[in-house]
């Protein structure tokens, strides 16, 4: 099969028939190689056409302190106060500058993340 460029949702799923048939093909390979270059048509085509937008920063926030077992007390060693803790997982309070670079630094959150309006 000659491998085309991806422009139209038939031409994405057919490629994505053929992408199942060689699946398991061998490196170095022709299918091999026709099935590194189809990923790479495929990821392209689907980066374009059903992009994944940023979670939610508070939605972010909840996983990564349930993620790292805390709970409130422990985010307020991070940005202060309990009481501002829950203002901000309420969506009370606005995130500043310096909580964003505070949750960045404790829970590793990336900050284009933190940074989203909510």
């Amino acid at each position: 099969m000659t491998v085309k460029p991806i422009k139209t949702k038939r031409d994405y799923q057919t490629a994505m028939q053929r992408l199942e048939a060689i699946f398991d093909s061998r490196p170095g390979t022709p299918e091999g190689d026709e099935l590194e270059v189809l990923s790479i048509l495929i990821e392209k085509y689907e980066n374009e056409n059903f992009p994944i937008g940023l979670p939610d920063p508070i939605e972010a926030i909840r996983f990564r302190m349930e993620q790292l077992g805390y709970n409130q007390a422990d985010l307020a060693k991070v940005v202060g106060l309990k009481s501002r803790v829950s203002e901000i997982l309420n969506r009370k309070r606005k995130l500043t500058l310096e909580m964003i670079r505070q949750l960045h630094e404790a829970l590793n959150i990336p900050t284009d993340v933190l940074i989203q309006s909510y």
